[in-house]
């Protein structure tokens, strides 16, 4: 599928406006037919936006989140206070993450707090390989450059403090409480709302690269719901305050407030503040490596980021990699 042409980009720019537009409108501000302008909207549905007709009124666009905007996003991220991120907007793009991935691989001069967000992914990326799904406005699809210069080992635990700047924003914003599961998730009602994934470049030793991915469902589109394989949750279910650039802002915002704290302490002051939040606490659970798998009863995660299970009464940790953990059929 082609990235959105100027065209399609002056229709939903339209949409985003709110209310119904007409075709011939669409048509004549463009210089094209209503059939072209039926064309680029049946593009834009089957990218996954719910945009519906009415006879005598027009199109109008169903989505409550609006649409990325650079300027509006580095606005509301400078009324927080900060100014270090420097965020940019693509309407298309394969993934976030493998777009930093190639810039860090091809040598180029990447400042920590390089944002990537994008309206869609046609190759978006979760944890073990798994697709994750990137309908076009319908989601948030973010991914953050960030160096580490203390080595490999010392970014093992990012990932908790990744979920944490996701609470954090998530709180402030809409004063919704939700859970973190190991080590990469978000839930919301025992259901997925987000999801967590950082790669890293770098020696065991030296300075290291991570790219941080965070992907929100926002308002999941019914089509493109069905290939999801677990219970999952949007926030549109949840609040009707939904503003995506703004999300973003405090999402940057609160992500490098972590990565702050996790330079100077590690997760010395922010593991306790985890299992509090445990999707999984105290209950039965199955940790599986794909060669093997435990089961144990989930003790939260120790100062390193490592998930604790109690089994015979002993208490082990095992740390990241290939590794799931998920609630034991009992």
């Amino acid at each position: 599928m082609k990235a959105p042409n100027g065209n399609k980009l002056a229709i939903l720019n339209a949409l985003n406006e709110g209310g119904f537009v007409s075709g011939q409108a669409l048509g004549d501000e463009l210089g094209i037919s209503r059939a072209a302008v039926s064309k680029h909207i049946k593009t834009l549905q089957e990218m996954g936006l719910d945009i519906f007709k009415v006879t005598g009124k027009g199109y109008s666009l169903n989505n409550h989140v609006g649409l990325l905007n650079q300027v509006q996003i580095q606005k509301n991220y400078k009324a927080l206070g900060a100014s270090t991120a420097n965020v940019e907007v693509h309407p298309i793009i394969d993934s976030t993450n493998s777009e930093l991935m190639r810039r860090i691989q091809a040598k180029e001069t990447l400042e920590s707090g390089t944002v990537i967000v994008a309206e869609m992914q046609q190759a978006g990326r979760g944890r073990r390989g798994r697709v994750w799904q990137s309908p076009f406005g319908a989601n948030l699809y973010y991914s953050y450059f960030w160096r580490l210069d203390d080595g490999l080992q010392a970014a093992m635990g990012v990932s908790i403090a990744v979920g944490l700047a996701v609470y954090d924003a998530i709180k402030v914003l809409y004063n919704i409480d939700i859970e973190l599961k190991w080590p990469n998730d978000i839930y919301l009602n025992k259901q997925k709302l987000a999801g967590v994934l950082v790669e890293l470049d770098g020696q065991p030793q030296g300075p290291c690269q991570l790219v941080i991915g965070i992907g929100i469902n926002l308002q999941m589109p019914d089509s493109f719901s069905q290939h999801i394989d677990q219970a999952w949750t949007d926030l549109s279910q949840h609040t009707q305050q939904l503003d995506k650039n703004q999300l973003v802002a405090s999402l940057t915002d609160c992500l490098e407030q972590r990565l702050v704290e996790y330079r100077q302490t590690g997760l010395q002051t922010m593991y306790e503040q985890w299992n509090s939040l445990n999707a999984f606490a105290g209950e039965c659970v199955e940790l599986n490596t794909g060669h093997r798998s435990w089961r144990g009863i989930c003790e939260g995660i120790d100062s390193q980021g490592g998930i604790r299970i109690r089994q015979d009464g002993e208490v082990k940790s095992y740390y990241g990699g290939e590794v799931s953990l998920r609630k034991a059929q009992i």
